[in-house]
């Protein structure tokens, strides 16, 4: 049976550009390598999956880093998105760690090779996403919800939970009632995980434990035992891995060594690979 030859695009990294990639995507990897070997806890992954950020960066970058393996790449904005997945190839899996808004739903779920989206922060974009996926899909689209766990206005994501609520509350809360929402209501959906930012001062603090970080995993614990009384048991594996255990993205190109010691299955890296971003401002005169 014969394969489709991958699709390059119209523009190839020069052979500078591309071997700068190499090198830092090379780095960065070894950098995840010796940081989740410092995680101690029994149930983290063994091997934490490199999103490369592509925010803001031509296709010809992205596919310099898929020539060397890369497979995981994660974009801030559905128009930058939906440019570059059709000039890249299929076998990338896309993750969309960008506001969402369910008026771009129907426009994520169009994307074949969609792999998951982090942000999910309401029951309205998560039934939007669900009506908007295709039926013949090959397998639901992972989600992650967002946790804003710093408690920063600027910031989206839906509250944490701590381990001294009440059940009662836990029960109630937003994050319990959105996992719920798709576990019952939205079948193309898989409940994958977590996601955070976290705050800048923590990610530059080295004296002590990153707050934020503590915060996901302690939220993680309490919502699968609120997943548990529901009715959602561990080992009914309709969320989170294989083991269904529920995933956490956390830590970007500044605090990824931290966050992985601390348990992260996901890192965010763009900065690390492909060197400081042009400001929106700049990229917009640019067209």
């Amino acid at each position: 049976m014969s394969t489709a030859a991958p699709t390059i695009p119209a523009v190839r990294a020069t052979l500078e550009r591309a071997s700068e990639i190499k090198e830092s995507l090379a780095e960065i990897r070894l950098r995840v390598e010796a940081a989740s070997s410092r995680n101690l806890s029994p149930t983290a992954t063994t091997t934490p999956l490199l999103v490369a950020v592509s925010k803001y960066k031509p296709a010809s970058d992205v596919f310099a880093a898929y020539e060397n393996g890369q497979r995981d790449f994660g974009e801030n904005y559905v128009q930058e998105l939906t440019e570059k997945a059709p000039e890249l190839p299929q076998d990338i899996q896309w993750h969309f760690i960008g506001t969402l808004q369910s008026n771009k739903a129907k426009t994520l779920a169009s994307i074949p090779n969609l792999y998951s989206i982090q942000t999910l922060t309401s029951t309205k974009a998560a039934t939007a996403l669900n009506k908007a996926l295709p039926l013949d899909r090959p397998s639901p689209l992972n989600v992650l919800l967002q946790v804003n766990t710093s408690g920063e206005d600027q910031k989206s994501g839906v509250s944490p939970l701590t381990p001294i609520t009440p059940e009662s509350e836990v029960d109630g809360a937003e994050l319990v009632k959105l996992a719920k929402h798709i576990l019952t209501e939205c079948p193309l959906l898989r409940l994958q995980g977590l996601m955070t930012i976290g705050s800048l001062a923590e990610s530059l603090s080295t004296e002590k434990e990153n707050e934020d970080f503590a915060c996901l995993v302690s939220t993680r614990d309490v919502l699968e035992g609120a997943l548990a009384r529901a009715g959602f048991p561990r080992e009914s594996v309709k969320w989170g891995d294989e083991n269904g255990r529920l995933l956490l993205s956390m830590g970007m190109s500044s605090d990824f060594e931290a966050a992985l010691a601390a348990g992260s299955d996901i890192v965010r890296v763009g900065t690390g690979i492909f060197g400081a971003r042009a400001k929106k401002e700049e990229i917009t005169a640019q067209h």
